[in-house]
């Protein structure tokens, strides 16, 4: 999709995804574990393999995928304070480094283990280790990676963004992890920043997302000193590159800054406490509404498509960073 799209384009696609979402919020009352977010995804997925993804549908829902995603993650801002951040992002600091430098190490091994095409390796270590679809366009830029090599990646990325959202709950009810643990762990654990939130409202409502998503966006920051290393390493492999440039200042999402900004308002004292409970519920809607976009988007057929070694990279990687969050956790007693 190019270009500028007109507002009434959005309509039909954002009229799907909001019905389904509320079919979603619902179905999420009378199974609060499993969660509005989740089961709009699960939704989604279904209409979007029955009725496939309408050309009149595609703008809107990807509208709701992202945009309104991004405004219900500044909305989870605006219930926290920036002593929170500071507090949330530093006790998680350990466990965020030593996954993500789990899940670099363990792609460039396994990747070379499963004979993985080296650049679709590359992405979705990067997908897996950061921030899912993110990392993965960021760094596509940097190493010059094809079209085709980019779907393949995300599609991979979406596939466990899906699982995690649907299973991270569960195993954390079974877990018996505090909120402030499973905030940690999907934080570090979960690819994109969408499943996060989803999987953490589904766990522990707006508290459980809004410590999460501070989590998994210190982890984003990473984007920046590895788009950097890997540009390095590029073209001193290849002086002779003539690969696209990266605007290093776009690295770093500008809801990011907003949702920094909101935090700050409220810990401004700005925003009445009366406020806080209208805007969480707001940010969850906001949340549902984005879920079933994201299951609208989803292609069972394009997952066909990408084979099995880098669908099996995904899996393996995701399990192997799952599972070192929650043991670098123990070892430093977060739960």
């Amino acid at each position: 999709m190019t270009g500028r799209v007109r507002p009434l384009a959005l309509l039909p696609g954002l009229a799907v995804s909001v019905l389904i979402a509320a079919a979603a919020l619902g179905i999420g009352v009378l199974a609060p574990v499993l969660g509005a977010p989740v089961v709009a995804i699960l939704v989604g997925l279904i209409v979007r393999q029955v009725a496939g993804l309408r050309p009149s549908w595609a703008a809107g829902v990807a509208f709701a995928a992202k945009p309104v995603l991004q405004a219900s993650i500044v909305l989870f801002g605006a219930g926290m304070s920036l002593r929170q951040i500071a507090e949330v992002g530093a006790d998680g600091l350990p466990v965020m480094l030593g996954t993500l430098a789990i899940a670099l190490c363990g792609g460039y091994v396994l990747g070379r283990l499963l004979r993985v095409e080296p650049d679709v390796g590359a992405l979705v270590t990067y997908g897996t280790a950061i921030c899912g679809a993110s990392a993965i366009a960021t760094m596509s830029a940097v190493i010059g990676a094809s079209g085709a090599t980019v779907a393949y990646a995300i599609t991979v990325i979406v596939v466990f963004n899906v699982l995690g959202a649907l299973l991270f709950p569960v195993i954390g009810h079974a877990l018996g992890l505090s909120g402030q643990a499973f905030a940690l762990w999907a934080g570090t654990a979960v690819n994109d920043t969408s499943s996060v939130v989803a999987a953490a409202t589904a766990y522990g409502g707006a508290a459980v997302a809004a410590a999460a998503v501070v989590v998994k966006l210190t982890r984003t920051l990473a984007i920046v000193p590895l788009a950097l290393v890997e540009s390095w390493r590029r073209q001193r492999k290849d002086a002779q590159s003539g690969g696209r440039r990266i605007v290093w200042w776009r690295l770093v999402p500008a809801f990011l800054v907003f949702f920094l900004l909101a935090a700050g308002v409220n810990s401004l004292g700005v925003i009445p406490d009366a406020a806080h409970e209208p805007i969480r519920t707001a940010a969850t809607v906001g949340t549902t509404i984005a879920m079933a976009g994201v299951g609208l988007s989803a292609s069972l057929k394009e997952l066909r498509a990408t084979g099995l070694r880098p669908l099996l990279l995904g899996g393996m990687l995701w399990v192997v960073v799952a599972a070192s969050s929650l043991a670098l956790q123990a070892i430093s007693h977060h739960w």
